[in-house]
């Protein structure tokens, strides 16, 4: 008996299979044009990691990369049930950052270069994955503007009132303790000394680092956009507080031992005690706002994980 012969072109493919191929082909194709993408920024993206570890106010910046793609990994169950379909609003974010990226180019902006290459890598995740796929990545996506160092002109602008701040709180602090000093400007008048609230001591870097723990710890510890927020936004105030008290325990140790004891090691080691300050208020104020909510708990962060 002879075996029939089959065309070739009336086998038809498994419609599910022929799906999935087409769909590693688009994401395969997606990620080969992102990689090239990260090519052409490589070298702002060198020199921007050069310059977390420069700057102290901006350390927390090695952080952010692997947290982002952390946060993106655990959606990876969310992304493989959605349709991969382009978006042609991608070309907005894309734009945005080709222009950044030309910008900066010209007039050596070192910011607006960094925050292109976020717009370009969100715009083309828009045009080639689709808007379900952004919608999914969209706290990734914007958690890696928070590596983004700010320019040296707003800094001049932010430090300084926060320098003065931090002088005058101190101050009052050292007033109703009972030391005498007089405040000019963001010099503070010790009787045998006086201390300088220098840039590097205006805050900045507290401010950014409990900005960034504020946002991971409300991702993970908290549940409701609300309380999120909340959580969030009050780290500037806590950030300023805890700034404060560094300063005014400076001036205690300045007047009470001399200028020395306020320098050093022990400066440093101010500094670890008050962000860890900042930590137990935050965890306080989390611990607040579900005592007023108990219906929106802390979550565990698997359970937190499952819900966002």
């Amino acid at each position: 008996m002879s075996q029939q012969e089959v065309p070739i072109d009336s086998v038809q493919l498994d419609p599910a299979i022929a799906m999935r191929a087409v769909r590693g082909r688009t994401i395969g194709g997606a990620l080969a044009i992102i990689g090239l993408m990260i090519g052409v920024y490589l070298p702002i993206l060198y020199y921007m990691v050069l310059h977390w570890g420069a700057v102290d106010d901006y350390s927390h910046g090695f952080l952010i990369a692997p947290l982002a793609f952390y946060f993106a990994w655990e959606r990876r169950d969310r992304l493989r049930g959605i349709a991969i379909s382009g978006s042609w609003w991608g070309l907005i974010p894309l734009g945005l950052g080709v222009l950044a990226l030309t910008i900066g180019r010209l007039g050596v902006e070192l910011t607006a270069m960094r925050t292109g290459f976020i717009l370009t890598l969100i715009g083309l995740i828009l045009l080639l994955l689709g808007r379900k796929v952004f919608e999914v990545l969209t706290f990734p996506l914007l958690f890696l503007f928070l590596m983004v160092p700010l320019p040296q002109s707003l800094v001049n602008v932010i430090a300084f009132p926060l320098q003065l701040t931090a002088a005058s709180a101190a101050v009052e602090s050292l007033h109703w303790l009972g030391v005498p000093a007089l405040l000019e400007g963001n010099i503070i008048h010790l009787a045998h000394s006086e201390l300088f609230v220098a840039q590097a001591c205006s805050g900045l870097r507290s401010l950014m680092a409990l900005l960034t723990l504020g946002v991971v710890f409300a991702y993970f510890l908290q549940r409701g956009t609300a309380k999120r927020v909340i959580i969030v936004l009050s780290t500037i105030p806590i950030a300023i507080f805890v700034n404060a008290v560094r300063v005014a325990l400076t001036g205690i140790l300045a007047h009470t031992y001399g200028e020395e004891a306020a320098t050093g090691f022990i400066h440093d080691f101010q500094g670890l005690i008050t962000f860890f300050l900042a930590f137990v208020v935050l965890l306080g104020e989390a611990r607040v706002l579900n005592w007023i909510n108990p219906s929106f708990g802390v979550l565990s962060p698997a359970a937190g994980r499952a819900s966002s």
